[in-house]
């Protein structure tokens, strides 16, 4: 019982990311070229959710501002849920759906983008966040679930993975997260050594 219980998790988890080849290639693609035009540009990324949200929010900018898969400059890269101090004076004073719009209007500028992280696609304080983006002239990119939510009128790129439960989202999100970096990566690394590449990413001749 308990085998098959595992098994059948691996199995949704691994149909779940098919769907997402079939469906979201494109989508990934939009949204990558927003998060590469902001770096390009000199500009960061900032990145806020709630929960595992929150903690894949982490985890991307920590890939991003470290490195990924190999060596090449830092990338600017901001997760706007760590500073406890920060998110405790906002949530007291403005309250808690103000705790991500109130740090984008104090360290975002004009070229940065905001990545929104959402497994209903309907986080208020998210959504306030990417308002507030939006109206200060970053671009928004929403990784989201569930249909996308209001979320997805507030994203300039929205990747909704393909699914109404949390735990498969989850598991998606941070595989697409994994791809940006991994796109990222391969920019950067081309940059230090000198080569070329063309806007689809492939090497010129």
């Amino acid at each position: 019982m308990i085998r098959e219980r595992i098994i059948d998790h691996l199995t949704a988890s691994s149909r779940l990311k098919m769907d997402c080849a079939e469906q979201l290639p494109g989508a990934i693609e939009e949204a990558f070229n927003l998060l590469w035009d902001a770096l390009a540009g000199g500009g960061k990324i900032l990145l806020c959710g709630n929960g595992g949200s929150a903690a894949d929010a982490q985890h991307i900018a920590g890939e991003l501002v470290g490195r990924f898969s190999r060596e090449r400059p830092a990338t600017a890269a901001l997760a706007l849920t760590t500073d406890t101090s920060v998110l405790t004076a906002v949530g007291n004073d403005y309250g808690f759906d103000e705790i991500f719009a109130r740090q984008v209007e104090a360290l975002g500028r004009p070229g940065d983008s905001l990545m929104g992280i959402s497994t209903s696609g309907r986080s208020r304080n998210v959504e306030l966040a990417m308002e507030t983006a939006r109206r200060m002239g970053l671009s928004t990119v929403g990784l989201l679930g569930m249909g996308g939510g209001d979320l997805k009128r507030l994203s300039d790129a929205a990747v909704i993975v393909p699914s109404e439960s949390t735990p498969r989202i989850q598991e998606a999100h941070i595989t697409i997260g994994h791809i940006w970096c991994d796109l990222i990566d391969e920019r950067l690394a081309a940059q230090a050594s000198g080569e070329q590449t063309t806007p689809e990413g492939g090497e010129e001749a």
